[in-house]
């Protein structure tokens, strides 16, 4: 060996911190070339243990920057910083930003190499459900997850244009190929989704169970029952502006007690406690002021009667009408000992025609009316499901259900069903509560086949144990809103639009690293991480010196996104760019050649 050239450079590592290497380059005397052309050279093997290629920044560097990033959410200039008091690098927030990007082009890669330990892993558990979701913000970003419920591992995370059956199962394909058919496919209710799992199991024919999300499904129902009702409840209020004139009469009392507010609290709260059957306002100016404060207050604090699950499960217009009828009919209970004070009095008077119209308006109790009987057959579906809405543990998952209360569930399902059949009314006025009934029993036929399937026998156990899939994808989307909590965190920001339209797909990838079994299987530890992407450069670096140019095989095709009619970043660059803008202005203002200077024909 001879050598070829010397040269120093600067390296980074988090032993080292920032020093400076010579390093000298050996090649074969007699000009040797590997079978694919390059000529046969030695290199520091140590450094290339360390370093990156053609960088200065070594591997332990890039997983530092990429688990801060993406496992705990932290900004370029927080990163930079740590380094820098922690281990003197010093290196810019561009730096940074690359060495996140690469971080996420490594980890994906170790995922695939890997993807043979981490097969036999599920294997091990007797397979694994595969829960597929796509998420984003406000239309864009569209990421799509594949997911193993048992283990709670994402198997894969791909950006897709947009969610459509054709852009989902190729990925789903992919999955499969690297980690084995699923012993079940949990989704949502879209018609991508469930097109894209009914396509991939007819493509594995294999008897594999496809599930509806209960969660979804409820939620499905209850938006198509209850949604007009909620709505026409909600005109009718914005039309009466019954919240604004609740909120601008308690502004002008906070307004009028001014620096004594404090004590009109105090005595509110001395008002509440007070025996006695009588219902009249508290005696005093300030203690008057402060009660119809509060009333108003109260009206208005109707969001304290959510469960906090959200619409269908909660009403909260529904809540606000009950809330604004108590408040009218505990007014007429106080007139009846009218105050004294006259300010007092005129302020309770107010309150009472603000509130008149939810009581006296025909439309606001012909729509409360139809919708709690919407909601009761709602509630009655909700019950049969036993859905919780509380009681999820951080990752989103659901306590534990048996196969005893799996079979109950059902067949209280099935029980309903029947009863629903049983008092749908044939003809008369009641004409709701049949359309309810019909929208409740269409959905039960059109997903009551992959509402039940949830009990998995285990091929691994010869005994016939069974292991169960969790009834909805809340693992998932657990998984998705802390991916969400942490961008938030991260950039400030309460819509991710933009951030997720750049957020990288690996970084869904990267949660995985929170998950002990996940981390051993892949690399051992944490601190064997570096370690292990290095070795994955030294194996390309093999393989590349090792292929014949003239004999390797092509390269297995990567999955092409699909063309969509939607506008992703790449088509709206070019579309908004000035020049687009330019060229259709120029186009649209030229005019036609005249007739007497048209080209002559031969």
């Amino acid at each position: 060996m001879h050598v070829q050239k010397s040269f120093a450079h600067q390296g980074h590592t988090l032993a080292h911190g920032t020093f400076r290497v010579r390093e000298t380059v050996y090649t074969c005397a007699g000009r040797c070339q590997h079978p694919g052309g390059a000529l046969v050279t030695r290199r520091a093997a140590r450094l290339q243990q360390l370093l990156l290629p053609r960088r200065t920044v070594g591997y332990c560097v890039m997983v530092k920057v990429g688990l801060a990033r993406f496992v705990h959410h932290r900004q370029r200039e927080e990163i930079r910083d740590a380094l820098q008091a922690e281990y003197g690098i010093a290196l810019s927030t561009g730096t940074i930003s690359d060495l996140a990007r690469l971080f996420c082009e490594y980890l994906r890669a170790l995922h695939e190499e890997r993807a043979g330990d981490l097969r036999t892993a599920l294997e091990r558990d007797g397979g694994y459900p595969l829960l597929v979701d796509a998420t984003g913000e406000n239309g864009r970003g569209t990421l799509l997850i594949a997911f193993a419920g048992w283990r709670g591992w994402v198997l894969g995370a791909w950006k897709i244009p947009t969610e459509r059956a054709d852009a989902v199962l190729p990925r789903l394909r992919e999955t499969v190929g690297l980690f084995g058919p699923p012993c079940a496919i949990m989704r949502d209710l879209g018609k991508a989704m469930i097109s894209a799992a009914a396509d991939l199991v007819a493509g594995l024919e294999q008897s594999i169970p496809i599930l509806s999300c209960h969660s979804h499904f409820l939620s499905d129902v209850g938006e198509d029952l209850l949604d007009s009702g909620h709505a026409e409840l909600r005109q009718l209020f914005r039309r009466h502006k019954i919240r604004k004139r609740l909120r601008d009469l308690a502004r002008a009392i906070s307004r009028k007690l001014g620096a004594h507010v404090a004590r009109a609290r105090e005595a509110v709260e001395a008002w509440q406690v007070q025996p006695g059957a009588t219902h009249a306002l508290p005696e005093g100016k300030l203690a008057g002021h402060g009660a119809v404060r509060s009333l108003a207050q109260w009206a208005l604090d109707y969001v304290a009667d959510a469960s906090g699950a959200d619409f269908p499960f909660d009403r909260p217009y529904l809540d606000l009408h009950d809330r604004c009828r108590r408040v009218r009919r505990a007014i007429d209970a106080q007139l009846r000992t009218p105050p004294e004070d006259k300010a007092v009095l005129g302020e309770l008077t107010r309150l009472a025609r603000i509130l008149d119209p939810v009581r006296n308006e025909p439309a606001f109790s012909q729509a409360a009316t139809a919708l709690r009987r919407r909601a009761a057959l709602f509630d009655e579906l909700r019950a049969a499901l036993r859905l919780r809405t509380r009681g999820r543990d951080v990752q989103g998952r659901e306590p534990d259900t048996s196969e005893q209360e799996l079979h109950d569930i059902k067949l209280a399902v099935e029980e309903l069903t029947l009863s629903l059949r049983e008092r749908r009314p044939r003809r008369g006025p009641a004409q709701d509560t049949r359309q309810a009934i019909d929208l409740i029993l269409a959905h039960l036929d059109r997903h009551g086949a992959s509402l039940w399937g949830h009990v998995i026998p285990l091929s691994t156990a010869p005994d016939g144990n069974v292991r169960l899939v969790d009834r909805t994808n809340n693992q998932l989307e657990g998984r998705n809103r802390l991916m969400k909590q942490g961008e938030r965190r991260r950039s400030g920001r309460k819509t991710l639009a933009d951030d997720f339209e750049h957020l990288p797909p690996e970084a869904a990838l990267a949660l995985n690293l929170r998950q002990d079994d996940y981390v051993e299987t892949l690399c051992g530890s944490l601190d064997q991480l570096p370690s292990a992407f290095a070795a994955l450069d030294a194996a390309r670096r093999t393989r590349e010196l090792a292929a014949d140019t003239h004999s390797a095989s092509a390269p297995h095709p990567a999955v092409r996104d699909i063309v969509s009619a939607s506008l992703p970043k790449e088509d709206r660059d070019i579309v908004r760019s000035s020049a687009m803008n330019a060229r259709i202005a120029a186009a649209a203002r030229s005019r036609a050649p005249r007739a007497d200077t048209a080209p002559a024909r031969c």
